[in-house]
C-alpha cells in the first residue's frame, strides 16, 4: 500500500509539472490569429472611425475573412462601393487600407479603390494636395529618362510623352498607404496602373492566384519582403520611385519585372526564383542586389540598363541567364556566384569603369558556357588575387578556347600571369613573417609581446595565410590591416631560390611588358617596329657620319632628311600600335628602352671618342649580295660576311651615292631582328672597328628572343599555328 502511494504521488507530481510547463491545446489556439468575418456593419463602422498608425489615418480591417468571390456579388459591390467612396474623399490627411492578418476570398481588384484622374497638371482633380500633384508630376520626369533608352510602352507615359493634349491618359490614384502584412489572398489580385502616393507594406503576404501590378507606380517605400507568389506574378511596366524590397521573396512561377523602372535601390536578396524570371529592358538607377538568390530556371536581363551596382554574390544560376545587350556603368559583384547553364554576355556594354569580379565563381567549363562578344568579354574578367582562383580563370579560359574565342582565352591568360606577377613580386619585396627576426618585426610595426607570440607560434607551425595572424590572442584586427600588406606568408627563401624567383620575376615582367605574355600580337610588332628603325638609324649614322676633319665624310642633307622621315613614320606607326594595345603603354616603352638604348649608345660614343683610323675609310661598312635581290626569309644569316674570298666577291659594298641607298639600313636592321629582308645585307670582314660588329652582333642577339617571342605569340594568337611550326 505504500509502495502504491509514492508511485501515485510521483505520477500526480509529473502531470502537475507538465500542466505548468506545457502549453494546453486551448492555449495553443489562442496563439493563432482569429479571424472575424467581414460583414457591411463592421465594415462601416471600421469606415466610420479609422484609425491613427504611424501618422496615418487608416481603415483597420485586420484580421478579417473578406468574401468577394462571386456568388457573394452583392457583399463584393457594396463593399467596392463603400471603400472607394471613403478612400477618395477629399482631405489633408488621405486614409489608408489595412488588410493586415486578413484573408481575401475571391479576386481582390486594388485598382478599383483608386480615384481616377487625368495626368496633365491642368486636369489633375483638386481632392490632391500640392505634394500628390508634385508627386504625379514626377512621373513625367522619369518617362523622359525612360525614352533616353527606349519608348517607353505604357500609356501614361505615352500620353505624357505626346504632343496633343487631347490624348492624354488616366491613371489609378490610392492616396493613403496599403498595409498588406501577412494577408492570404486566396484569388487574384489586380493594380493595374495604379499609382500609390503612400507606401506599400507587403511583408509575408501570400498569394495563391496571378497577381498583376503592371504599369503600378509606387511613389513611396515598397515592401514584399517575405511574401509567397504562389502563380505568375506581374510587375511589367511598374515604376518604383523609392527604394523596392523584394527580400526572401518565393516567385513559384513566372516572374515578370520587364520594362520597369526602379529609381532607388532595389533588394531581391535570397529570394527564390523557381520559375522563368523576366527583367528585360529594366533599368535600374541604384544598386540591385541579387545576393544568395536562386534561380531555378531561366532568367532574363536582355537589354538591362544597370547604372549602378549590381550584385549577384553567391547567387545560384541552375538554367540560361541573359544579359543580352545590357548596359553596365559600374561593377558586377559575381563573387561566389554558381553558373550551372549559360551566360550570355553578348553585344553587352560596359563603361571603363565597370567589370566582372568573379572571384570563389563556381563555375565548370565542361558543363556551363559563358558567351560573350569576341575579344571583349574576356577584358571584363576581374579577380583580386591568384590564391584561391586559379581554377576560376582556368575554367575561364578553358571556356573560350572551346568556343574559339583565342582573343578571350589569351586575355585570361594574361589576367592570371599579371596576378602571378603580383605574387612573386610581393614574395620578393615582402617580409616573410616566417623568417623574419624579431628585431625586424618590431621595426616593421608589431609591438615585443606580438612579435615574440608571433616567433612562438611559427616554431610550432609555420604561417601560410594572413588570417593565421589573428587567431593570436595578442593581434588584433588594427594591428593586421596595418602590416598585412608589408608582409608575406608561405615557406621562406634560401638564396638561390630567391635568385631563381628574381629572374622569374624579371622574365615574367618582360612577356608581360612587350608581348601580353603572348597574347598580344600588335603590342610585339610594335615593339619590333620601334627596334628597327632605332637600329637602322643607328647603323645609318655609323656608317654614313665618320669624321668632319681632315676630309669630311657625312651624309647629304637629302639622305639626311630622308632617313630621318623614314625613322619618324615607322616610329610613329609602331609606338601607335603600343599605345592601342599595351595595358601600360609607358612601362612597355621604358622596358624597351633599357634594352635598345644604354649598350647601343655606350658603344657609338664610345666609337666616336677614340676615332676611326683604318682602311677603306671612304667604302661602307655594310655589303649587300649582288647575285640577286628578292624578299627573303634569312633564318640562319649571320650579321657579317663569311671570310672565303668567293664571298667578297659575291657582297659589294652598299652604293653611298644612291638616293635610295638609305633604305639598306633599315633593311639591314630588319634581316638581323626578324630574318627577314630584300636583300641579303651583312658587314665586311675586312676595316671593320669592332665597336661596330659588336653593336650588330648585339642586334642579331636580340632578334633570337625577338623572333622567339613572335613565333611564341602567333602560336597563342592564331588557331592551329602551333601545331604548323611543330610540323616544319
Amino acid at each position: 500500500m505504500q509502495r502504491f502511494a509514492e508511485n501515485f504521488a510521483l505520477v500526480f507530481l509529473c502531470v502537475l509539472f507538465l500542466s505548468f510547463f506545457l502549453p494546453s491545446p486551448v492555449l495553443a489556439a489562442q496563439t493563432q490569429v482569429e479571424r472575424t468575418p467581414l460583414t457591411l456593419e463592421i465594415l462601416q463602422e471600421r469606415l466610420g472611425k479609422p484609425t491613427l498608425r504611424e501618422g496615418n489615418l487608416t481603415v483597420d480591417l485586420r484580421q478579417m475573412v473578406i468574401d468577394l468571390r462571386p456568388e457573394n456579388s452583392s457583399f463584393r459591390d457594396t463593399f467596392y462601393q463603400l471603400l472607394r467612396k471613403e478612400l477618395q474623399k477629399a482631405g489633408a490627411k488621405p486614409l489608408g487600407l489595412d488588410l493586415s492578418y486578413s484573408v481575401i476570398q475571391g479576386d481582390f481588384v486594388g485598382s478599383d479603390l483608386g480615384l481616377r484622374t487625368p495626368l496633365y497638371a491642368q486636369a489633375i482633380a483638386p481632392i490632391f494636395t500640392a505634394t500628390e500633384q508634385a508627386q504625379l508630376e514626377s512621373l513625367r520626369l522619369v518617362c523622359l529618362q525612360s525614352l533616353a533608352i527606349a519608348l517607353p510602352n505604357s500609356k501614361d507615359c505615352r500620353s505624357l510623352l505626346a504632343t496633343d493634349a487631347n490624348s492624354s491618359g488616366e491613371i489609378n490614384v490610392f492616396r493613403g498607404t496599403l498595409t498588406l502584412v501577412n494577408t492570404r489572398f486566396n484569388g487574384q489580385v489586380q493594380f493595374l496602373n495604379t499609382f500609390f502616393l503612400q507606401s506599400v507594406d507587403a511583408q509575408n503576404a501570400t498569394f495563391l492566384q496571378p497577381i498583376n501590378w503592371s504599369e503600378a507606380r509606387f511613389s513611396r517605400l515598397v515592401s514584399f519582403m517575405n511574401a509567397t507568389f504562389r502563380q505568375a506574378s506581374n510587375f511589367s511596366g511598374s515604376i518604383f520611385f523609392d527604394k523596392a524590397n523584394f527580400k526572401q521573396v518565393q516567385f513559384l512561377e513566372t516572374a515578370d519585372f520587364h520594362g520597369s523602372f526602379f529609381q532607388e535601390n532595389a533588394n531581391f536578396n535570397q529570394s527564390l526564383f523557381k520559375q522563368l524570371a523576366k527583367f528585360n529592358k529594366v533599368q535600374w538607377q541604384g544598386n540591385v542586389n541579387f545576393s544568395d538568390v536562386r534561380f531555378a530556371n531561366q532568367v532574363q536581363f536582355t537589354k538591362a540598363n544597370f547604372n549602378q551596382f549590381l550584385l549577384l554574390t553567391e547567387a545560384t544560376f541552375e538554367q540560361a541567364v541573359s544579359f543580352r545587350e545590357a548596359q553596365f556603368n559600374q561593377s558586377v559583384n559575381l563573387r561566389g556566384a554558381s553558373i550551372l547553364n549559360l551566360a550570355d554576355f553578348s553585344d553587352a556594354s560596359f563603361t571603363k569603369t565597370a567589370f566582372l569580379n568573379v572571384p570563389g565563381l563556381s563555375f565548370n567549363s565542361n558543363q556551363a558556357k559563358i558567351l560573350g562578344n569576341l575579344g571583349q568579354i574576356g577584358k571584363m574578367f576581374c579577380v583580386p588575387n591568384l590564391f584561391g582562383n586559379q581554377n576560376v580563370l582556368r575554367n575561364l579560359g578553358q571556356n573560350f578556347r572551346q568556343q574559339q574565342q583565342i582573343a578571350d582565352a589569351n586575355q585570361i591568360e594574361y589576367t592570371k600571369q599579371r596576378l602571378r606577377l603580383i605574387e612573386l613580386s610581393q614574395s620578393l619585396l615582402r617580409t616573410n613573417i616566417n623568417s623574419a627576426s624579431i628585431t625586424r618585426l618590431i621595426n616593421l610595426g608589431f609591438s615585443a609581446t606580438q612579435a615574440e607570440a608571433i616567433s612562438n607560434r611559427r616554431t610550432l607551425r609555420m604561417f601560410r595565410y594572413g588570417s593565421e595572424l589573428l587567431t593570436l590572442a595578442d593581434i588584433d584586427l588594427e594591428t593586421y590591416n596595418k602590416l598585412s600588406n608589408r608582409l608575406s606568408f608561405g615557406e621562406p627563401l634560401a638564396l638561390s631560390g630567391w635568385i631563381l624567383q628574381a629572374w622569374s620575376c624579371f622574365a615574367l615582367t618582360l612577356l608581360l611588358l612587350l608581348s601580353g605574355y603572348g597574347t598580344n600580337f600588335w603590342l610585339a610588332f610594335g615593339v619590333g617596329g620601334v627596334a628597327i628603325a632605332y637600329f637602322g638609324l643607328l647603323f645609318w649614322l655609323v656608317d654614313r657620319y665618320r669624321r668632319l676633319r681632315p676630309v669630311p665624310i657625312i651624309p647629304t642633307y637629302y639622305e639626311t632628311v630622308s632617313i630621318l622621315l623614314g625613322f619618324s613614320c615607322v616610329e610613329f606607326f609602331s609606338l601607335l600600335a603600343i599605345f592601342r594595345n599595351a595595358e601600360q603603354p609607358w612601362l612597355t616603352l621604358g622596358c624597351l628602352f633599357i634594352i635598345i638604348i644604354p649598350v647601343p649608345i655606350t658603344l657609338i660614343f664610345r666609337l666616336y671618342q677614340q676615332g676611326r683610323y683604318h682602311d677603306l675609310m671612304d667604302v661602307s661598312y655594310f655589303t649587300e649580295d649582288g647575285t640577286f635581290r628578292q624578299l627573303r626569309l634569312l633564318i640562319g644569316r649571320l650579321p657579317v660576311i663569311p671570310r672565303n674570298a668567293t664571298f667578297r666577291e659575291r657582297y659589294m659594298p652598299l652604293l653611298s651615292d644612291r638616293r635610295w641607298n638609305w633604305l639598306n639600313y633599315y633593311d639591314f636592321s630588319l634581316n638581323n631582328l626578324v630574318r627577314l629582308g630584300f636583300n641579303d645585307i651583312r658587314l665586311r670582314d675586312q676595316h671593320l672597328p669592332g665597336i661596330i660588329a659588336a653593336l650588330a652582333w648585339y642586334q642579331w642577339s636580340l632578334g633570337v628572343i625577338y623572333i622567339t617571342l613572335i613565333l611564341w605569340t602567333l602560336s597563342r594568337t592564331i588557331p592551329g599555328l602551333n601545331l604548323l611550326i611543330y610540323l616544319k
